[in-house]
């Protein structure tokens, strides 16, 4: 596979290459009636990543080629940037094309396999029955038709999602199906959660492979579950919401002498012999017992099967897991019911190597073409 980017120094090696082409992923959720080729792109307020992908009718989807600009601010901007990566996509199809391909997806022009449809992620209030996103301000839109924008200009169906709903998607398509026993495999239901340590906090569920969105769309809006013991203000204005010390901005503002900051947090809080130790060991367990209580919560409320870990701040990767564990199994030793949910058994790390968002949004989009999503 071949990246494109306009802002990076060079492309990735000739062995990855190979490896990204060959790669795919599978998940238990329910079979697409509409299998075939189709682009997702993850809007942020950095960079606008897109990603080509091809679903087989089991689910299993490969990742074909990436490519991605850096974001700019303005409704006719983030248009014209999403359709520039749209287009560095659809000019690299027939590089990209791999052996797995048999003659299922639909042909275009030359010969090459028709592009079904654009899956769209994107921060802020998501409307996905109509298109509409809504007060996102890092990129300076108060009120944007999205999907309507660029299914005029590409002339493909379109469908928007929530930038943490479409992750919650994309880690239950990579990885939902593993880690399952054979009696979690026979149940009748399957809830799934994934927790976004991101600028904010907050988690997406899925219930049998179906977004849950609650009455209003603000299931998983766990960061502002006002609980954190230290009480500081929230942007939302409530006192003491979990993500005061577990969202991103919060944790540069506890720790602005690193970025980014986690690592160095957890270096010097496991350094007794660094002069930052005890200030790093007090914003740790802040941190830490934010994002433990918000586990709490997602474990409580709805029971997931597991939680997937993803977002900005679990770029830590391990040592991250580790902390969060370690505070997990703290809290069963006090208390034997929640011993036995197991917590530290039931979360996982997503792997930052994959384009969640993109292979989410584009999920989101097969389902719709069937008439779900």
């Amino acid at each position: 596979m071949k990246e494109h980017s306009t802002d990076c120094a060079g492309d990735a090696g000739e062995s990855d290459e190979m490896e990204q082409n060959a790669r795919s992923t599978a998940h238990d959720a329910k079979t697409l009636c509409r299998p075939g080729r189709y682009i997702g792109i993850d809007i942020g307020g950095t960079k606008i990543a897109g990603a080509l992908l091809d679903f087989d009718s089991q689910g299993v989807c490969w990742v074909l080629d990436t490519a991605r600009v850096p974001a700019r601010r303005g409704s006719r901007q983030v248009v014209q940037d999403v359709n520039r990566v749209v287009g560095l996509l659809v000019d690299g199809e027939a590089g990209a094309r791999t052996e797995h391909e048999s003659g299922h997806l639909e042909s275009g022009q030359g010969g090459k396999p028709r592009v079904a449809g654009i899956g769209l992620c994107i921060p802020g209030r998501v409307y996905p029955k109509t298109g509409v996103v809504e007060n996102v301000a890092n990129l300076d839109i108060s009120r944007l038709a999205l999907t309507d924008a660029i299914s005029e200009t590409t002339g493909l169906p379109a469908h928007l999602e929530n930038d943490v709903n479409a992750a919650t998607l994309g880690a239950y398509v990579v990885f939902g199906g593993r880690n399952k026993s054979k009696a979690e495999s026979q149940s009748k239901s399957d809830v799934f959660a994934f927790l976004n340590l991101g600028t904010g906090l907050a988690a997406g569920v899925l219930r049998d492979g179906m977004l849950d969105n609650g009455f209003s769309g603000v299931v998983g809006e766990i960061g502002h579950i006002p609980v954190e013991r230290h009480r500081w203000r929230c942007t939302c204005g409530q006192i003491g919401c979990l993500e005061t010390a577990a969202g991103g901005n919060a944790i540069k503002r506890l720790w602005p002498q690193a970025d980014p900051p986690m690592p160095d947090i957890i270096a010097k809080a496991h350094d007794a012999g660094e002069k930052e130790h005890e200030t790093a060991s007090e914003v740790l367990a802040a941190v830490i017992g934010a994002i433990a209580d918000a586990i709490d919560v997602l474990a409580l409320a709805i029971d997931p099967r597991i939680i997937m870990i993803g977002g900005g701040t679990a770029k830590t990767g391990a040592p991250l897991v580790e902390a969060i564990r370690t505070e997990l199994r703290a809290r069963a030793r006090n208390s034997p019911f929640i011993a036995s949910l197991h917590l530290d058994e039931r979360i996982a790390l997503v792997d930052a190597s994959e384009p969640i968002g993109c292979i989410g949004a584009a999920y989101a989009m097969a389902k719709t073409i069937k008439g779900r999503a």
